[in-house]
């Protein structure tokens, strides 16, 4: 086997060291499934995601995400690092004439859309991927899910429902009454919530409030794993998602376009840019932008 680039970027922030770290991998059609599980556990990344070689002059690309403990269908912040990875490493290129750049991303569960607009001199280009049209799941009990992160249902927004949202991963959506309950939040019992996640219809809990961590952010959020998944999720774009779809259906957004903000607590800020398209009652579609930016490039080894 031939070794095989790879490339870390941090998505979602224009300053490396910041926002969300994923690894990328590129020409990865001959790693299994197994072997690319194996990888993305030695990254140790929140996820990693391993693309295909394209044919000269497509603009469609075979795009696999694994966390350390599993492949999932659909993953915000390594859809921007793996489109960043190809523009740093010439795989598309943004058009002269100063036009978008549209790809397609074939996912495990199909394809995406993903734009690509042109940045300001000096800055990385503005990536924006289209989410999956939002499906609502179950409603959760708060005197079961706050307790798992060392609240009480007091934390949580008076009358907010703790519901499943997926815009192609499922999500625990749980609207927080301020940032002190949110900065007082943390996996209380994580065997508590790794056998409430087996039992249940979401893949990770992504807590949060309104108001940003900056006067520029409308929202502040969290995101929480179970090992081996990290404990802490910096910066997460497809539980922004659906958390963007949460609260414009569930009316507590003015605005269906608004800033995202996460990480900041952690020294990893991240700013996502979001819209949501279509009335509160059926969204049509939940974008989310970012940019990337390379921190490290390597190779690996043939005979992995």
């Amino acid at each position: 086997m031939p070794q095989l680039p790879f490339l870390l970027l941090d998505a979602f922030t224009t300053q490396p060291l910041s926002g969300n770290p994923c690894a990328v991998v590129l020409d990865a059609d001959a790693l299994t499934p197994a072997r690319r599980q194996q990888l993305a556990r030695e990254f140790n990344q929140s996820e990693t995601a391993f693309v295909d070689q394209a044919d000269a002059g497509t603009m469609e690309f075979t795009v696999r995400f694994f966390t350390p403990a599993e492949e999932i269908p659909l993953a915000g912040h390594p859809t921007i690092a793996t489109v960043a990875a190809l523009l740093h490493a010439g795989r598309v290129v943004l058009p002269a004439d100063g036009a978008p750049l549209m790809l397609t991303l074939h996912l495990l569960h199909g394809p995406i859309r993903v734009d690509v607009l042109p940045a300001a001199a000096g800055q990385p280009p503005l990536i924006w991927m289209t989410q999956r049209r939002p499906v609502f799941g179950a409603v959760h009990a708060p005197d079961v899910v706050l307790p798992l992160f060392g609240l009480t249902p007091d934390d949580l927004l008076p009358g907010a429902p703790i519901q499943t949202v997926s815009t192609g991963t499922p999500q625990l959506m749980v609207l927080l009454r301020d940032h002190g309950a949110l900065r007082r939040a943390h996996v209380a019992d994580a065997a508590g919530l790794g056998r409430y996640r087996a039992e249940s219809d979401f893949f990770s809990p992504h807590l949060f409030c309104l108001g940003g961590a900056t006067p520029a952010g409308h929202t502040f959020a969290r995101h929480f794993g179970t090992p081996p998944d990290i404990s802490e999720d910096p910066v997460t774009g497809s539980a922004t998602g659906g958390m963007a779809a949460y609260l414009w259906h569930h009316g507590y957004l003015n605005s269906p376009d608004f800033i995202a903000e996460q990480g900041h607590d952690m020294g990893r800020a991240g700013t996502v840019q979001v819209r949501v398209s279509g009335p509160r009652e059926a969204i049509a579609a939940v974008q989310v932008g970012g940019t990337g930016v390379v921190v490290l490039e390597g190779l690996l080894r043939g005979d992995l």
